[in-house]
C-alpha cells in the first residue's frame, strides 16, 4: 500500500486483446478519456484498486504489523492488501490478516472506507475479533504486536488510512458505539 503525491495515472502502450497500439481518447458515448486500441477499437477501462484489511482487536488492544516490504518498510500498519479477483472484500480482509499476521479473526462489521483518488485506491477495513493469541509475523511483516491505545506508535504508522482508522476505533471504543466511517484522503490537502 502506498502513494505518490502526484495524481495517479496508469499508462498503457498496447492492447491486451490484439497487441495493437493504444491511445487515450474519449470513446463515443463516454465522457472520460480511456485507452482505446487503434486496431480493434477495444476500450480499456481502468478502475480503482481495493485494499481490504482488518482492525484485529483483543479486549482493549489492537494487532499491528511492522511492514517488511516497501513502501514504508519498518512502519506499523493494520493487516491488509490488494483484493484478489474472485474474492469478496471480507474474504480478502481475512486472508490478508492471516497472510500478514498469521492471525485468525472473525469479522464483527465493516468499519472504515477511505477513497484515495490521487492513487486510484479504496481502503476498506473491518473490525475483527482475534480468535486466539497465536499470531506471528507473516512473510510481509517484520513483527506483529498487540497495542493498547497509549502504546500505539503513532509517529511510525505507515499510512493516513491506518492512523484515521485507529483514531476512530479508540474514540468509538470510549463512546461504547462503533459506527461506519467513510472519507477521502488527499495528501495534497493540508490537514488542520
Amino acid at each position: 500500500m502506498g502513494f505518490a503525491l502526484a495524481t495517479y495515472t496508469q499508462r498503457m502502450n498496447y492492447c491486451n486483446q490484439c497487441g495493437g497500439s493504444v491511445s487515450k481518447t474519449v470513446p463515443e458515448g463516454d465522457n472520460r478519456e480511456r485507452f482505446v486500441c487503434s486496431h480493434c477499437q477495444h476500450i480499456h477501462y481502468q478502475n480503482p484498486r481495493i485494499i481490504a484489511g482488518c482492525l484485529p482487536f483483543y479486549e482493549d488492544q489492537v494487532l499491528l504489523c511492522r511492514r517488511a516490504i516497501e513502501p514504508r518498510r519498518g512502519m506499523w500498519t493494520l493487516p491488509g492488501g490488494f483484493l484478489e479477483n474472485g474474492e469478496s472484500i471480507s474474504d480478502g480482509a481475512v486472508r490478508e490478516t492471516l497472510e500478514e499476521a498469521n492471525a485468525r479473526v472473525t469479522i464483527d462489521s465493516i468499519y472504515t472506507i477511505f477513497s484515495l483518488p490521487h492513487i486510484s485506491q479504496v481502503y476498506v477495513f473491518y473490525r475483527a475479533q482475534l480468535l486466539d493469541l497465536d499470531f506471528s509475523a507473516g512473510e510481509e511483516s517484520l513483527e506483529t504486536k498487540l497495542f493498547r491505545e497509549e502504546n500505539i506508535p503513532w509517529s511510525e504508522l505507515s499510512f493516513a488510512a491506518i492512523e484515521q482508522t485507529l483514531t476512530a476505533y479508540f474514540s468509538d471504543r470510549k463512546a461504547g458505539h462503533f459506527r461506519l466511517r467513510e472519507g477521502t484522503i488527499d495528501p495534497r490537502v493540508t490537514r488542520t
